[in-house]
């Protein structure tokens, strides 16, 4: 700003010729520099200002600009349109109440500019300077004031929306790394059963040898008890290595048959009939998929949603051909109303009914749809919401096959 108004000053005196007041508009622009050095030798860039503090610098911005005008010619000034960009910048980085106070001040430099103010001397070659009447006059002011208020609220709108987006964004994130630490403790509870098989078998072997050369009845009780102890281990562990989550191409796989189950599974206890379809050409077998956190956390939060507003059944339909995998999610419901449908996939858009009044019990706030359609985007589908033909709701995901199906396993017919 101070080499924008140094440089005006130097054009509008030099160039152009008008008897600018050389002396109280450098005595500004050098304030305000000084103002800028002074901050930032205080702070050294360590810190980042506070509300209250940026809030009295942009005022200060505003004041000295409108001194600058007052100086040179008041509202009928071009420059006067400048007035709306402190008002812009609070609005964007400011909460409210301080954008709003800058805004005022603001417009109330415009009014105090429309009357008082020093008019610039133009050269005796150029005439008298122009003197715009009253409704001219008035216009400006209007125009200023105007672009002062909708410029401030559409950047406010904008920052707000912005902020809601990052925050949804952080949430999704949030929940993505959940997942994925949940995926790692599977990874290692089935190597923690893998490394663990082999010292409980060394266990179960002198257990049996001490039960066989027991020297008295407490040590053969001890001994089996150590026996019994071991094999309660080698089950525990066995269901541990049921559904591994290891990454190898055998436990990061999964047939789409097993993931439309999976992910019905937790909902099948709320009183809804929850049923999984798969369908494909004739005589095709359903693929094998990669085990994604992010597919199943999303059509969970999906069906979850669709068990909340069913009447009595949700079904989840997956279809397969050569080019495209295919997973709805249908309920019986009452389906999306017009003004949700709209702004599905944005953040924070919800009908969801409270906790009290949701069978599965989860309140509602407008993120679940968000994640969801995010988590799916970033696997490659594309998510589409629309309401069924004979009502309901309808959640359809769509990937290109290749995104998904997992690559035969060489040698798995041997195995």
């Amino acid at each position: 700003m101070v080499i924008g108004q140094t440089t005006a000053v130097l054009v509008a005196g030099l160039v152009l010729d008008l008897k600018v007041p050389f002396a109280l508009c450098f005595s500004l622009i050098a304030l305000s520099a000084w103002l800028n050095v002074l901050i930032g030798l205080a702070f050294g860039g360590q810190r980042m200002a506070r509300e209250g503090e940026a809030t009295a610098q942009i005022a200060f911005d505003t004041l000295q600009l409108a001194g600058m005008l007052y100086l040179t010619g008041g509202i009928v000034n071009p420059f006067s349109l400048l007035l709306i960009a402190p008002v812009t910048l609070a609005a964007a980085t400011l909460p409210a109440r301080f954008a709003v106070t800058i805004g005022a001040l603001a417009v109330a430099a415009c009014l105090v500019l429309t009357f008082f103010f020093l008019p610039v001397p133009y050269p005796p070659s150029a005439g008298p300077g122009p003197t715009p009447g009253g409704l001219t006059l008035m216009t400006i002011v209007l125009a200023r004031i105007l672009g002062i208020a909708l410029t401030g609220a559409y950047a406010w709108q904008a920052a707000t929306e912005s902020a809601r987006m990052e925050l949804a964004l952080n949430v999704t994130e949030t929940v993505l790394a959940r997942e994925q630490r949940l995926s790692a403790l599977g990874a290692l509870a089935a190597a923690a059963a893998h490394e663990l098989g082999t010292p409980l078998a060394t266990i179960s072997v002198v257990a049996r040898e001490m039960v066989r050369n027991a020297p008295d009845e407490q040590t053969r009780e001890d001994a089996e008890l150590m026996i019994g102890q071991a094999a309660r281990c080698r089950e525990i562990l066995a269901r541990l290595t049921e559904m591994p989550e290891a990454k190898d191409a055998v436990h990061e796989r999964i047939s789409l048959t097993q993931l439309v189950h999976e992910v019905i599974e937790p909902h099948m206890i709320h009183g809804i009939r929850v049923e999984a379809v798969v369908n494909g050409p004739p005589g095709d077998s359903a693929p094998d998929i990669w085990r994604r956190a992010e597919i199943l956390h999303a059509l969970t939060t999906i069906v979850e949603n669709a068990v909340d507003f069913a009447r009595a059944e949700v079904i989840v339909v997956a279809r397969f051909d050569a080019r495209a995998v295919v997973i709805e999610v249908r309920d019986d419901g009452p389906g999306f109303s017009p003004e949700i449908l709209a702004k599905l996939g944005e953040p924070y858009v919800t009908s969801r009914p409270g906790a009290e009044g949701s069978r599965t019990g989860h309140i509602g706030m407008g993120l679940g749809f968000f994640i969801a359609k995010t988590l799916l985007e970033r696997t490659g589908a594309s998510v589409d919401f629309k309401n069924g033909r004979r009502g309901g709701a309808v959640v359809a995901a769509r990937w290109p096959r290749s995104a998904l199906e997992a690559p035969a396993i060489i040698g798995a017919s041997e195995l």
